[in-house]
């Protein structure tokens, strides 16, 4: 027979309702209970039993994560904090891709309703209305990641993109450029590209440098639209002295193509990102870059659904601190 929930507790002479508080991380009892539980668990072999779990407490100890893009470096930082959050609190993470557009998001809030997971972290995308009005039917909590809504109960983790995109055209000037060339995200985005575009256009006009539509090009925060975009500006405008990307996976397909021009970064043009992705430390020359704390963000994000699951209570959205990483890939011109 397997041992039960109650053989632990008897063993271990603590009540059933101790040990559970210790196998799901909810405090409320001494280091030395703890060690006391650990240790009878370890000796009776217990297995928890996540079926049986969920019949008592109703709830399935999984939640959905959708990303628009697994397979990208941003999604892979911020799901590398979720996870490691999600996993101590005994829960399991249900990873969906949504593509680029969304058009696979209703299908899969579909898959996670059937699924019974106990909540949803929705990653880069905005909430549109059918969205929200289903995940409004399936009743379980929802928190955004490095997106927001005006939906007062869905609360949001993210940095200042207007302020983030703002500081790195500055730190730009301040390095003595003024023929400063930005690759944006998806042209008309609210999340992560108009935000950024204009933290780029009023750092510009703060310093009385006109805004040149010409050395504004879109690209959709991939590694290829990055190496497009920088033709485009290596094409129309070759007297720019810095390019600011608005993500790394950007600047690193700039960084590429000014290369294959038989330029040099920085000697003959600067490239700045924005994230602070691991790859950024992995090129040549390093990133500078914006960076967002991906892996405290998805763990932030996490904290804040397992609350709301555990205790019905709304948890409060939170705008993460961003700061400028310097590396090597941005010079200083007189």
């Amino acid at each position: 027979m397997n041992p039960t929930i109650k053989d632990v507790a008897q063993k271990a002479n603590v009540s059933i309702a101790t040990v559970s508080r210790v196998l799901h991380n909810l405090g409320g009892y001494s280091d030395k209970t703890k060690q006391k539980v650990d240790q009878t668990i370890k000796e009776l072999k217990y297995q928890p039993n996540a079926i049986a779990r969920g019949l008592i407490n109703k709830r399935t100890q999984t939640i959905g994560v959708l990303f628009p893009d697994v397979s990208s470096a941003f999604s892979s930082d911020l799901l590398h904090g979720i996870d490691e959050f999600v996993h101590d609190r005994n829960y399991s993470v249900m990873v969906c891709n949504t593509d680029q557009d969304g058009k696979r998001t209703l299908k899969y809030l579909q898959l996670l309703r059937e699924k019974q997971v106990d909540g949803i972290i929705f990653s880069s995308e905005v909430l549109k209305k059918e969205y929200y009005d289903m995940l409004e039917s399936m009743k379980v909590p929802v928190v955004l990641v490095s997106s927001q809504t005006d939906y007062a109960n869905v609360p949001y983790v993210k940095v200042d993109d207007y302020q983030a995109a703002y500081d790195a055209v500055h730190y730009l000037i301040t390095k003595g450029h003024r023929r400063i060339g930005m690759i944006s995200g998806t042209k008309g985005d609210p999340i992560a590209g108009t935000p950024r575009v204009e933290g780029y256009r009023k750092a510009l006009e703060a310093q009385g440098i006109a805004f040149d539509s010409r050395y504004l090009v879109y690209g959709d925060f991939s590694y290829e639209s990055g190496c497009r975009a920088m033709e485009a500006i290596l094409r129309r405008t070759p007297e720019v002295t810095a390019v600011f990307a608005a993500s790394d996976q950007m600047a690193i397909g700039a960084l590429s193509t000014v290369t294959k021009h038989g330029m040099n970064v920085p000697e003959d043009i600067s490239i700045m990102g924005y994230d602070d992705l691991r790859l950024a430390r992995m090129v040549n020359p390093p990133l500078t870059t914006v960076r967002q704390p991906l892996y405290d963000i998805g763990m932030i994000a996490s904290e804040k659904l397992i609350g709301m699951i555990e205790t019905g209570e709304p948890a409060k959205s939170q705008i993460c601190t961003h700061s400028i990483v310097e590396r090597e890939s941005v010079r200083a011109i007189t």
